[in-house]
C-alpha cells in the first residue's frame, strides 16, 4: 500500500505540480517584464528632457567655438563635423582679411 501512495503521489507531482508550477512562473515572469503606462511615460520625458539638452549643449559649444577660433568642441556629431570645420575655416579666412 505504501508503494502505491507513493506512485500516485509522484505521478500527481510529474502531471499536476510540476506543469502548475512552470506555468505559474512564467506568467509571473511575462507580467513583470511589461512596462506600465507611467514608465513609458517617464521614459519619453527623459528622452524628450535629454535631446533638448543635447541640443543646448551643441549650441554653447557653437557659441564658444565662434568666439574662440582656437577652441575645438568634443561633442559635435559626426554629420554637424565638417559643417562646422568649413564654418571655422571660413570665419578664420574673413578674420584674416580684415587684419
Amino acid at each position: 500500500m505504501p508503494d502505491e501512495f507513493i506512485a500516485i503521489i509522484i505521478v500527481g507531482m510529474l502531471f499536476i505540480g510540476l506543469p502548475w508550477l512552470i506555468f505559474h512562473y512564467v506568467t509571473k515572469w511575462k507580467t513583470a517584464a511589461t512596462l506600465t503606462n507611467d514608465d513609458e511615460r517617464m521614459l519619453e520625458e527623459m528622452n524628450a528632457l535629454s535631446r533638448r539638452l543635447e541640443e543646448r549643449l551643441e549650441t554653447v559649444e557653437r557659441l564658444t567655438a565662434q568666439e574662440n577660433p582656437g577652441w575645438t568642441p568634443r561633442r559635435i556629431a559626426n554629420e554637424d563635423r565638417q559643417r562646422f570645420i568649413a564654418h571655422k575655416d571660413q570665419s578664420a579666412n574673413q578674420n584674416v582679411g580684415r587684419k
